[in-house]
């Protein structure tokens, strides 16, 4: 069965769905329709990237371009070198998913994710390249050429704040066993933190294991421990961040990004005062942003599209509840690094803990989140119980909202209720997790 592009990239088991044949496939066709001579590629740990990375590298040189292998780095600095070297890139990746699973993400030159439609003409080709097994052009070869690394991304990260700026800050970072475990607390130290790290002895098998964004519990007990003022969980590729404060609480994306536009706000640095987010960032959020006079602009789900928005409308700060937040008059995609030097920043300079922070910008509206998952992908899995969401909305009135979306990477259908009254969302929740397993092929 082949893949199909979702919310970011194409995404599988490796090896079994995500193959050495859809990865060379996928190189031909993304060089056929994003062009250049060169071609930029990153990966995380897993035990599956060199296979794919070399599987796209040949796909990419049949077709006539030359690869740069980074080798293993964050997403944002596969990003940053698609800037630096105005070329297309690859990262490597199934971001939070378990080791077993992979995936590859596309960046057009200048480290922008695809629009819709270049992902869906990629598409068409890839597959028909997977169909046809068209050969290569024997004068149009492309090579390997050594890598110029990522010190730059390094350079753009600290110098987006102070010399020092974190001087005297005791700080755990957890890289997820991922594509961050060398370079992720490398800012943080030049800036001058206490860094202790966890989750940075990959194994090939252990990315997300029991570390990372998905999972703070070892994070937690670690901030608590040695009496840090912060932590910062990373996901497997570090494009995306969960903090905790100083009393071992996690600050989720929507906290994060409040926290940096009001920052940015007060100091003339959130142009037009506008953030983005999703439909998933919490209804406290909205009302945060409203009693400080900053306009709110939602999005679908998936950073790609906060970024189209922020470039659409020339804005300079965007995320998601997940921890992607794009800071975009420094970045062109979701960077979990850059990110926490940002929050860290302000922490320092507001002299108040980020548990008193956290706390005080937003009151977070009870949100319960449920996962249906499906015995196979379905275009429109909502549509089944769109007349139930429609009921339980009308009750709520202005009191809370429902979303329920198909996920962009796996079989499942995402329910999600907020509500002013936590017993209310969740048996909503629950109700409409019953009808969608009544209505739809649930595995």
């Amino acid at each position: 069965m082949a893949l199909h592009f979702g919310t970011d990239g194409i995404r599988g088991v490796a090896n079994t769905e995500l193959t050495a044949e859809v990865a060379v496939a996928l190189g031909r066709a993304a060089v056929e329709v994003l062009g250049g001579e060169l071609f930029v590629i990153g990966a995380d740990t897993r035990r599956s990237g060199p296979m794919l990375e070399g599987a796209l590298t040949a796909g990419i040189c049949s077709a006539g371009a030359d690869v740069e292998y980074l080798g293993v780095v964050p997403t944002p600095a596969v990003a940053w070198a698609s800037v630096d070297r105005d070329a297309p890139a690859a990262m490597i990746s199934a971001s939070h998913n378990p080791y077993a699973d992979n995936g590859i993400k596309l960046f057009a030159a200048g480290g922008r994710k695809l629009r819709d439609d270049v992902e869906a003409t990629i598409e068409k080709r890839y597959l028909e390249q997977l169909e046809l097994h068209a050969p290569g052009v024997a004068d149009r070869v492309g090579g390997r050429r050594p890598s110029g690394g990522v010190d730059g991304w390094i350079d753009l990260i600290t110098g987006s704040v102070g010399a020092e700026a974190l001087a005297g800050t005791r700080l755990v970072i957890d890289c997820a066993n991922g594509a961050a475990s060398e370079l992720g607390p490398e800012p943080f130290r030049r800036l001058g933190a206490d860094v202790i790290v966890i989750g940075d002895r990959p194994t090939g098998t252990n990315i997300n294991d029991g570390f990372g964004s998905t999972d703070t519990a070892a994070l937690q007990a670690s901030v608590v421990e040695v009496g840090a003022s912060a932590g910062l969980a990373f996901d497997g590729d570090a494009d995306r961040l969960i903090a905790v404060d100083d009393n071992g609480r996690v600050v989720d994306g929507d906290r994060v990004l409040a926290i940096l536009a009001a920052d940015w706000s007060a100091a003339g640095r959130l142009r037009d005062d506008t953030v983005v987010v999703t439909v998933m960032t919490n209804l406290g959020f909205h009302r945060a942003m409203a009693e400080r006079g900053i306009d709110v602009v939602s999005t679908a789900v998936g950073d790609r599209y906060v970024l189209e928005a922020l470039d659409d409308r020339r804005l300079s700060l965007g995320g998601e509840q997940s921890g992607h937040v794009i800071c975009r008059d420094l970045a062109s995609t979701g960077d979990g690094v850059l990110t926490g030097v940002q929050l860290l920043d302000v922490v320092v300079r507001s002299g108040r803990p980020l548990s008193e922070l956290a706390a005080g910008i937003m009151t977070r509206v009870p949100q319960v989140l449920e996962n249906v998952r499906l015995a196979r992908r379905e275009a429109d899995p909502a549509a089944a119980i769109a007349d139930e969401v429609e009921r339980v909305e009308a009750g709520f009135g202005s009191d809370g909202r429902v979303l329920v979306r198909a996920s962009g990477t796996e079989p499942l259908l995402r329910v999600m209720v907020e509500h002013v009254d936590a017993d209310v969302a969740q048996q909503a929740c629950v109700q409409l997790v019953e009808a969608a397993r009544k209505a739809l092929d649930t595995a």
